[in-house]
């Protein structure tokens, strides 16, 4: 019997935006999953110091964001914990309750750097990568990692950003085309992003 084929896709979403989505339904179509979970990260670690939406805001924003995916469900896991987020101990315990075969979805810039990551070889032990380049750019791996299993996905290239999205909300622009009616009309609503 095949296994499961599962795949995990975190960020701070702070926003989430019309490129997360694509990239969901990208993960979902192009490496078979039965099931992705899109996980907002509690504390990144790597992003201290950043001043970012609060966790409640974040994680209803991307439940709006992805709202009527197939097989694309919305995890407040790391929110929920105190502890600092760590991808290797997120996949630990999702492992732990979903048995399969695990694909960790990631963009280019952070495979370029992804041997600074904590806990990396249990990380690369326990899942395939898959990875998302910029536009038609080569997809690289950091030459600092050992050896691991690596996928490419494919999305066409779209120049949106979360710190341009701050941008576009705080300069007062419209920014439902970046975001979706949902997501703009909620950032609009708990006044975020403003300055």
């Amino acid at each position: 019997m095949a296994l499961t084929r599962l795949g995990l896709f975190g960020g701070s979403f702070n926003p989430p935006h019309r490129a997360h989505r694509a990239l969901a339904q990208a993960a979902v179509a192009q490496l078979s999953l039965d099931a992705l979970v899109v996980m907002p990260a509690g504390q990144p670690w790597q992003k201290a110091g950043q001043a970012m939406a609060a966790a409640p805001h974040r994680l209803a924003m991307t439940r709006l964001q992805m709202a009527g995916l197939d097989r694309v469900s919305v995890s407040s896991w790391e929110l929920d914990r105190s502890a600092p987020s760590v991808s290797a101990d997120t996949l630990d315990a999702l492992q732990a309750s979903q048995p399969g075969e695990w694909f960790l979805v990631i963009g280019q810039d952070q495979y370029a750097h992804l041997s600074s990551w904590r806990r990396v070889d249990a990380l690369l032990a326990a899942c395939t990568l898959a990875v998302v380049g910029r536009g038609d750019a080569a997809v690289a791996p950091d030459p600092a990692l050992p050896p691991h299993r690596a996928v490419h996905l494919h999305l066409p290239a779209d120049a949106v950003s979360a710190s341009g999205v701050r941008a576009a909300v705080a300069q007062g622009a419209d920014i439902s085309p970046l975001v979706g009616n949902e997501v703009a009309r909620y950032i609009a609503q708990h006044s975020l992003y403003i300055a």
